[in-house]
């Protein structure tokens, strides 16, 4: 079988060789994204988010088995903080999910965040469509949670959880400071804590508020206590119903539309960097757009205006 055939089959040495050709951006993966992209569209893509330390890897092992008992096949990207050293991701993650490690029907793959604000690899769309392509019924990512991560996990996910825990006095500031604009399901984890109840009416107060005049569009709400595998049942049925109303509403093609829209420009936009950073380093051309701004010939904004015109162009000529 050639490469595509073997990702198609759900071989998982090949969808490790090609998650590793997106993740390392090679010469190659544009035109490995380009024969996957057909096969995709299957997959539920979920995305788990919130701070460290709430128990998001615990919860996603549980779901796993969970999903694995129906016959499903889960994927999952854990997205690390990179290695200041190494620029490789730190398996954490991975490590706390080793019970799922000879299970054929896993795969679960550790990618450095590689410093982005939002904690979520440029690499992680195009390894989304990988597992998509190589039958994963599920793809979970799970990111680090830290600054911006959660709009980005927005912009990949079919839906988002967004995990919550007592004793982390910032959780409700965070909700009511806009994070819980993305999250689709609040999960209140390590519930078996004193505090559970409080976070979780809080958290029904700020939604109760934002629904007042749509009550039937509140996010739903569950209770967990991964490490005990407690509620992770109630979760499954909460994410099933809330699945079937974004099918039903035609959220979930939006959603889609939405992320490859969003795709599009991310492409667009890397393209034309590209070429831009290229036509840049000829040296001799910034060093006289140095010295026409600092000279006060020109000024700056208008001058760059100026170049960019005539870069593109250059750029249709050719």
């Amino acid at each position: 079988m050639n490469r595509i055939d073997s990702i198609r089959a759900g071989e998982l040495r090949a969808v490790a060789r090609a998650l590793t050709c997106v993740e390392n951006d090679s010469g190659s993966r544009e035109a490995l994204i380009d024969e996957l992209f057909p096969l995709g569209g299957r997959a539920l893509v979920w995305g788990v988010t919130g701070a460290p330390g709430s128990g998001k890897s615990t919860l996603v092992d549980r779901l796993i088995t969970r999903l694995r008992g129906r016959g499903s096949r889960v994927g999952v990207i854990a997205v690390d903080p990179s290695s200041p050293f190494s620029g490789g991701a730190i398996l954490g993650d991975r490590l706390r999910m080793q019970s799922h490690a000879e299970d054929e029907g896993v795969f679960i793959r550790s990618m450095a965040s590689r410093g982005y604000l939002g904690g979520v690899s440029g690499a992680t769309g195009d390894a989304v469509r990988v597992l998509d392509a190589a039958g994963f019924d599920y793809i979970i990512i799970e990111t680090i949670g830290v600054g911006q991560t959660e709009i980005e996990v927005m912009g990949l996910s079919d839906l988002v959880l967004l995990i919550l825990v007592p004793g982390m006095g910032d959780e409700i500031q965070a909700l009511k400071a806009g994070v819980m604009e993305i999250g689709d399901l609040f999960v209140i984890n390590k519930s078996d804590k004193d505090e559970a109840r409080k976070i979780r009416a809080e958290v029904d107060y700020v939604l109760d508020m934002k629904y007042a005049e749509n009550p039937q569009d509140k996010n739903p709400v569950a209770m967990t206590a991964a490490a005990l595998d407690q509620g992770v049942d109630d979760l499954l049925e909460a994410i099933d119903a809330y699945t079937e109303k974004l099918r039903s509403s035609g959220r979930l093609e939006k959603r889609r539309r939405d992320r490859l829209s969003a795709e599009i420009h991310r492409i667009l936009a890397e393209k034309i960097e590209s070429q831009v950073r290229g036509w840049l380093r000829v040296d001799e051309r910034t060093q006289q757009w140095v010295d026409a701004i600092l000279d006060g010939v020109h000024p700056p904004y208008r001058f760059i205006q100026k170049q960019l015109d005539s870069f593109f162009r250059e750029a249709k000529v050719r």
